[in-house]
Order: C-alpha cells, then structure tokens, then sequence
C-alpha cells in the first residue's frame, strides 16, 4: 500500500531535510513542499492567504496523480490548523493510501532558537513572537489529533531523528 505522509512540526525543526532524506532512499516518492509549490504563483506576497490556499489545493492535486500511480507522497509542512491535514487524510482514504500524521517536536524554546539560526540573519521581536504563536497554534491543534506520532527531534541529531520518523512510519 502507498501511502501520504504529514511530517508536521515548528519551524526550523527539520521537516524539509527529512522530507528530502526520506524521498531520496525511497525512490519515486513525491517530496511536496507546499512552501515551493506557493512560490511559484505570481504575486503571493500580496495575496499571501489566497495563494496559500491555492498552494494546498494544487499540492493536493499533485498528491493525488502521485498516489494513484502507486507512489508515495510526503508533505513537510508546518500545519498549525485541522484543514489541510482533513483534507489530506480524506485523500489518502479516498485513493485507498495510508495517512501518516508525524510531528517533529522540540522544546519551544530550542525550537525558536533553531528556527532563528536558520534564518541566517537577525529576526526581529516581531518574528519571533509569530513563530512563537505558531508553535502555540500547534501544540493546540495537536491535543485534538489523536492519530498524530510524535518524533522529538534534537539539534544535530539528524540521523536518529531520521530513523525515529522510519519508525514512526512502521
């Protein structure tokens, strides 16, 4: 069976360099960055809310080609509202794939830390206090996602994070 994988979790904590790691020793799987898909509409940093929505919609779509012809998907995406996932999940149920809802988690704190140094520059108290809302968003969402794994992922721990994910995954 094929299945759609979620790799969810703050920013800076590691999902697309999972994502890219797992898609790379699982041949043909569909690495689905929603952030990518979104750069590529004209002008999404003036409608940035319209264009995301219409990032999901299309990754959906790509999602869908890719597990009807028999390979999987994964999708590293901070999700901090029930939309996407519900509408992934039906996907996966639709097209008879497994849905696997993974979440990298790291302390608030490290996981703030990390997300600024990957910035690569000074961000401001205004940054940071939306990636700190969206870490908050998160853990609330979470509490009503039973079907959710978990994976703690640490700093400069790649490897075992990598091999906790596979195992999360069965």
């Amino acid at each position: 069976m094929t299945r759609l994988i979620v790799l969810n979790g703050p920013a800076g904590c590691g999902k697309s360099t999972l994502a890219r790691r797992f898609a790379e020793e699982h041949p043909l799987t569909l690495n689905l960055d929603v952030d990518r898909v979104r750069d590529l509409i004209g002008g999404w940093r003036d409608r940035p809310a319209e264009a995301g929505l219409l990032a999901r919609a299309a990754a959906l779509a790509a999602a869908r080609a890719h597990l009807l012809a028999g390979h999987p998907v994964i999708v590293p995406q901070l999700l901090a509202r029930p939309e996407f996932l519900n509408q992934a999940a039906a996907l996966a149920a639709e097209v008879g794939a497994g849905f696997h809802h993974l979440v990298l988690m790291d302390g608030r704190e490290s996981a703030l830390r990390r997300w600024a140094a990957r910035e690569g520059r000074p961000v401001t108290d205004a940054e940071r206090a939306e990636v700190a809302a969206l870490y908050d968003r998160l853990l609330t969402l979470l509490a009503s996602r039973p079907e959710a794994r978990f994976v703690t992922s640490r700093e400069g721990r790649i490897d075992r994070t990598y091999q906790e994910v596979l195992a999360a995954l069965g």
